[in-house]
């Protein structure tokens, strides 16, 4: 009985130390962090050319992040991320502008899930 709890300890203590779902925050990323309803920050700053987005998902359900500019137009849109999970975000190409963050799961924007992204 000992052997068994013990073992079965140890295995529960490996699965724990391999983390969460996701990749590491990339050097000169920005990292933000999407719960029921909001990003953190929700207030973001970048110069113009590529931007680098780590996004973590510390909800209990699934989140994007999306780009749209003050027309309206997506411009940019991550993929669904998993409660727990986290995903390196990469926009190409993106012009000095303000920008509407938002997450576009059914009802997300509208509880509160956006915010500004304004790029120099």
């Amino acid at each position: 009985m000992k052997k068994t709890l013990a073992v079965a300890l140890v295995a529960i203590a490996l699965v724990a130390a391999c983390g969460g779902g996701g990749p590491s925050q990339p050097s000169g990323s920005t990292k933000v962090t999407m719960t029921e309803f909001k990003f953190d920050p929700s207030t973001i700053s970048a110069p113009s050319g590529k931007v680098v987005f780590f996004l973590v998902n510390g909800g209990s359900v699934a989140h994007d992040l999306v780009i749209r500019d003050s027309s309206g137009n997506r411009k940019a849109g991550s993929e669904l991320i998993s409660a727990g999970d986290s995903s390196v975000f990469t926009v190409d190409s993106i012009a000095a502008g303000t920008y509407t963050i938002f997450c576009d799961q059914a009802g997300h924007e509208s509880s509160g899930m956006k915010g500004t992204l304004t790029i120099t």
